[in-house]
């Protein structure tokens, strides 16, 4: 990925939500970053969003979502009535379920409400009472924020049927309720234990008390990605941290977040950053200056 484009937080990234609105010019160049986006399409015509290579001609209170690290763009769109709302990926990492949400509508970027009435007015009351609460200035915002991001996406999980054929996926969460418990407490298990001696795919489903099969082919049902690369993008997001953060070297960093060594540190973070973990951090760092 060209990271030349890649656009600093402009927030701080400590947090975990953000949102805006206001603004005058009715563009925005092509960039990418860390955090996603939903926004709010304002009501002054025409609204032209661009996300990947996808260009959407869209109407007053359509949904636009960005997952992050998506290029996207504004060629011509009613700024100054929009909302935007920002939200870390680190957040939604945190937990298994939103995880799981994001990856299910990973290819879905727009929500128009023409065509899912329901789903966009209650998506919209939502975001309205995050506009109402962020700018309150409260001092417990962003907690109350995120919930109402959860509340969000648990909406969009409720309408997967009704956006099936927009997904083009099926309903592939039909385990039972103990499945999934055992499938949650084994990744909650490694985050907090990436440094341990053995995460292999078979010491987990042993964790969970599931066969080696089953234990694939429901954690690539549930995830989106098999076991291997699931937990270098666990690694990676602790590196990630990490390297937003001064006291540790790079060497540190790869050791703390699993890593059994540099050359592989290195290329895993290459592979899915689009940049080497050192040039990562100086963006953090220039940014902080």
């Amino acid at each position: 990925m060209d990271y030349s484009n890649y656009e600093i937080y402009d927030f701080d990234h400590v947090s975990s939500f953000n949102m805006s609105t206001g603004y005058a010019e009715r563009s925005y160049k092509a960039h990418w970053h860390s955090y996603g986006e939903i926004l709010l399409v304002g009501p002054d015509m025409p609204n032209i969003y661009c996300v990947g290579r996808n260009t959407y001609e869209l109407e007053p209170d359509d949904i636009v979502l960005v997952w992050p690290m998506e290029m996207h763009s504004i060629t011509d769109a009613d700024r100054a009535n929009s909302l935007v709302v920002q939200f870390s990926n680190a957040f939604i990492n945190s937990l298994f379920d939103l995880r799981r949400i994001m990856h299910l509508y990973s290819n879905l970027h727009v929500i128009r409400a023409q065509t899912h009435p329901e789903l966009a007015q209650k998506l919209k009351e939502i975001i309205c009472k995050m506009k109402d609460l962020f700018f309150s200035g409260r001092s417990d915002r962003e907690i109350r924020c995120c919930m109402l991001l959860m509340e969000f996406m648990l909406t969009l999980l409720d309408y997967r049927k009704e956006l099936a054929p927009e997904l083009k996926v099926e309903d592939q969460y039909g385990y039972s309720d103990d499945v999934l418990k055992r499938l949650m407490s084994v990744t909650d298990y490694i985050k907090n234990n990436l440094t341990a001696d053995d995460l292999s795919q078979g010491a987990m489903a042993e964790m969970a008390g599931i066969s080696k099969d089953y234990f694939s082919r429901i954690f690539k049902n549930v995830t989106g990605m098999n076991y291997n690369k699931w937990l270098n993008t666990i690694r990676l997001e602790k590196a990630s941290e990490l390297l937003t953060e001064e006291g540790h070297t790079l060497t540190e960093i790869a050791m703390l977040s699993g890593f059994q060594s540099i050359p592989s540190f290195n290329r895993v973070f290459r592979e899915e950053k689009g940049m080497a973990p050192g040039e990562y951090r100086a963006l953090f760092v220039k940014n902080d200056k």
